[in-house]
């Protein structure tokens, strides 16, 4: 099918299902093609990348898990505050 710009923007839904249900939609411009209109895909996203995304972005102490750092931060926990 092909449609100059005009018609193309008023009825844009109508064109978005005619390439959903397989027909190949040319958008024109004076008559002379201008555009394809074409289903969009979706990139599939791995778990490898999801998981890889953090690399390099954080840090963690080599003593973040020791006796004394525990202490520390149960310490900080059992602090209590007066906002009067």
């Amino acid at each position: 099918m092909k449609v100059n710009i005009h018609p193309a923007k008023t009825n844009v839904s109508k064109l978005i299902a005619a390439v959903e249900s397989g027909e190949e939609v040319v958008i024109a411009r004076n008559g002379e093609p201008a555009a394809n209109l074409a289903l969009a895909e979706t990139p599939k996203k791995s778990r490898r990348n999801i998981l890889r995304s953090g690399i390099g972005k954080m840090w963690i102490s080599p003593d973040f898990n020791s006796l004394e750092t525990n202490a520390e931060i149960a310490a900080l926990f059992e602090k209590t505050r007066d906002f009067d």
